[in-house]
């Protein structure tokens, strides 16, 4: 065996290299899906529409656990998956068609799909069969990795990532989930080696699912679509076997649908022309560029998508005291000037003393300042400015500007703290002798 391997390895050193894809692929302006069955049969969809090949001009690996996807047909919608959804409110239910359809993009970002919802919202049902569709496998939902090297070989070996019954994302995870989402490398050391390196790089759809508000960061939120699924009552609950037969009889026109949009897509990609250029412009156009396909008034996907972010702007500024705090602060006035220092000293005479000595109070001004820069472009959806300069005195000070905005235009009178040598002493949590990165 170890001479045949040997004699295998030394003739493909000496081939053609080729890319090797897991599940979608990009050929041109052809989108290549990995039917992932014994006869290696994959679908080609173009501007024109979508047909199944016996041979690819693209290559695929076969990772452990996936499973084959139906044969599509033609003639179905996706309004044919709606049944087997939790999803009542028309915005959530295009949210969702919209994430699908972005799963078959060649190239990302993808956005991050976080459902939340009490026990028996089906929140792991809906991942399952959702995940069913575009890339199934023997183990459609996972438990959160570890660490960012299991996150990065999970995202090697499927093209879809579902992660359930999520409680708390450790910052750690969270950032690695923004750049699995976005598309980043990783490197790490080898294992039984001293100094090898191994990369991985990928760019991958995510599905998260927990009770309670699972994803809290700004960076990650600003990258995430978020449907509450409603609690299902004992009458409306149905068996989930009966439910399973159902769904794999309905699967193949389901994915003929979606294969149809993914065609839309790709014909009026080129052509679109958004208003704005919100974060995931590219998700936007994409999804943008298949609503004629999917049968939807122009524009009706963006105005989701804003309400979306909107949610999630406010979902951000809820995670926080500081932003509260902030909003306590500049009410009836235009705005507030001060260093990181002053400006934790004005905040803490508007919340409370348990909130003070929280975890989730800053203790030091540069710890206020990290806080301030991580939620400002949630701030400024808002209309609210956070600014970052320097004094225009001789110590140059560092300064935080905040800045209520009024139909788009800021208003220039700010309100400056004024604080006598004393004002810091007696302050639960905060040091008298603490500075920020200049001087008090």
């Amino acid at each position: 065996m170890t001479e045949a391997l040997a004699l295998a390895e030394a003739r493909a050193l000496g081939g053609r290299e080729l890319t090797v894809h897991v599940r979608l692929a990009e050929f041109g302006n052809r989108v290549y899906i990995d039917l992932a069955d014994e006869g290696w049969r994959s679908v080609e969809v173009d501007p024109e529409g979508w047909r199944i090949l016996e041979r690819a001009p693209v290559r695929f690996r076969r990772a452990a656990g996936m499973l084959a996807l139906p044969e599509p047909i033609q003639g179905g919608s996706l309004d044919e998956l709606r049944p087997f959804m939790n999803i009542e409110d028309e915005r959530s239910w295009r949210l969702l068609i919209g994430w699908l359809v972005m799963t078959f993009s060649p190239r990302g970002p993808y956005p991050v799909l976080v459902m939340g919802g009490e026990h028996g919202a089906a929140k792991t049902w809906t991942a399952n069969r959702l995940r069913d569709v575009i890339d199934p496998n023997e183990a459609p939902n996972r438990a959160e990795p570890r660490d960012l090297r299991d996150l990065m070989i999970a995202a090697r070996n499927g093209w879809v990532l579902a992660f359930d019954n999520i409680s708390d994302l450790a910052p750690s995870l969270s950032d690695g989930l923004c750049r699995l989402a976005t598309g980043s490398g990783f490197a790490t050391r080898e294992l039984y080696s001293d100094d090898d390196e191994m990369l991985f790089a990928a760019t991958r759809p995510i599905i998260l699912n927990g009770i309670g508000e699972i994803v809290t960061r700004p960076d990650l939120l600003d990258r995430s679509l978020l449907i509450s699924l409603p609690p299902i009552p004992e009458s409306r609950r149905r068996d989930e076997r009966e439910l399973l037969q159902r769904f794999a009889a309905t699967r193949p026109r389901i994915l003929g649908a979606l294969l149809d949009a993914v065609a839309e897509a790709l014909r009026n990609r080129d052509g679109i022309r958004l208003p704005g250029m919100p974060r995931m412009a590219d998700f936007a156009r994409w999804v943008t560029a298949a609503e004629a396909g999917l049968g939807w008034p122009v524009g009706s996907f963006l105005t989701a998508y804003d309400a979306n972010r909107t949610d999630a702007h406010e979902l951000a500024l809820e995670t926080s005291p500081i932003p509260s705090a902030v909003r306590s602060l500049i009410a009836g006035a235009e705005g507030w000037e001060g260093t990181a220092s002053e400006l934790l000293l004005a905040l803490a005479d508007h919340v409370e003393e348990p909130v003070r000595r929280g975890r989730d109070w800053p203790s030091s001004p540069r710890a206020l300042s990290a806080v301030l820069r991580r939620i400002a472009p949630n701030f400024r959806a808002i209309g609210v400015e956070v600014e970052f300069a320097r004094g225009p005195d001789s110590r140059r000070r560092r300064l935080i500007r905040i800045i209520q905005k009024i139909d788009g235009r800021t208003v220039q009178t700010v309100q400056s703290a004024v604080l006598g040598p004393d004002a810091l002493d007696g302050l639960d949590g905060v040091s008298a002798t603490a500075t920020d990165e200049g001087e008090l």
